[in-house]
């Protein structure tokens, strides 16, 4: 059993919209509760079923901060749906800075859990920050080349002239040009597999403020964008969830990044990138989380 708190966390100027978990029961005077700091992919939000990873960790005995970013959610920001790669990763040290003023939060044991784009992040913040505790990537995004190579060729060229026409609109301080983040094969938006659409669109069905749609801008930089380059740097024990069918975040990138971590451990899983969310898949991974946070933190 878990607790669950609304908590408003600040992040330059912004207020990002969070959820506090703990195991039911005080954590004693002594002890301080090991922490998981988790966030969602693309475009996505916490009720995109983050709450139920993190009751899986709340019944292990770990507390989670979920949290959305600036212009999704339940956070601040405008213009709404705008997916900036640095104010997401700035969002992301905002709350480890929270989590380490917390009096009830153990500041030593901190776990970075994130899915889809937010397992790219991951990645990253774990090798910047560098005093983690642990990480866990799940079907990470960890290079905009190789996924850009995946695309549907008629969807990339539609949405690099949806992204252009949103710079303008940026430029000009007009309202943002949006795109689609899932839709289906050939169609203009950013995710176009054959699973994608209903895979991501299965997601959001609890999420009240999901909206299926970001400023078309992030389509010319995601190409640019290989977090992977930074798990050489992640010297704390990273656990990344590799999807064999994965259409969205390529496998093969993600494992030539990952065995570069100093501290690196793979699991892959026979399923697709949204598979992993829901069902036995879901599952077993979170089996495989609790195991590894057991091991790194030791609730």
């Amino acid at each position: 059993m878990s607790t669950r708190a609304d908590v408003t966390i600040p992040s330059h100027g912004d207020r990002l919209a969070a959820w506090l978990v703990t195991p039911d029961g005080p954590p004693g005077a002594d002890r301080r509760l090991p922490i998981v700091v988790m966030a969602h992919g693309l475009g996505a939000v916490k009720e995109m079923r983050l709450d139920a990873f993190a009751e899986r960790f709340a019944a292990a005995g770990y507390a989670c901060v979920v949290f959305d970013y600036r212009h999704f959610g339940g956070s601040t920001g405008e213009p709404r749906q705008l997916l900036s790669i640095r104010r997401q990763v700035a969002d992301w040290h905002a709350v480890l800075a929270w989590v380490r003023r917390h009096p009830d939060l153990d500041a030593e044991r901190i776990a970075l859990w994130g899915t889809s784009f937010g397992g790219g992040h991951v990645i990253r913040v774990a090798a910047e920050d560098g005093h983690v505790a642990a990480a866990i990537a799940q079907c990470p995004f960890t290079d905009g080349v190789a996924s850009a190579r995946a695309k549907d060729v008629r969807s990339a060229v539609r949405a690099t002239g949806r992204g252009l026409r949103d710079l303008v609109a940026a430029a000009t301080r007009r309202t943002p040009v949006l795109i689609d983040s899932a839709g289906p094969p050939g169609s203009t938006a950013l995710m176009t597999a054959e699973d994608s659409e209903a895979g991501y669109l299965a997601l959001g069905l609890g999420a009240p403020t999901f909206r299926n749609q970001v400023a078309a801008r992030f389509a010319l930089a995601t190409a640019t964008y290989v977090p992977g380059r930074y798990a050489r740097r992640v010297t704390c024990p990273l656990h990344v969830a590799v999807c064999d069918h994965d259409t969205v975040a390529p496998p093969g990138a993600t494992l030539r990044h990952v065995r570069r971590a100093p501290r690196g451990e793979v699991v892959t899983h026979p399923c697709g990138h949204f598979d992993i969310y829901l069902g036995d898949d879901f599952d077993r991974a979170c089996d495989d989380y609790v195991a590894f946070l057991d091991r790194h933190l030791g609730a």
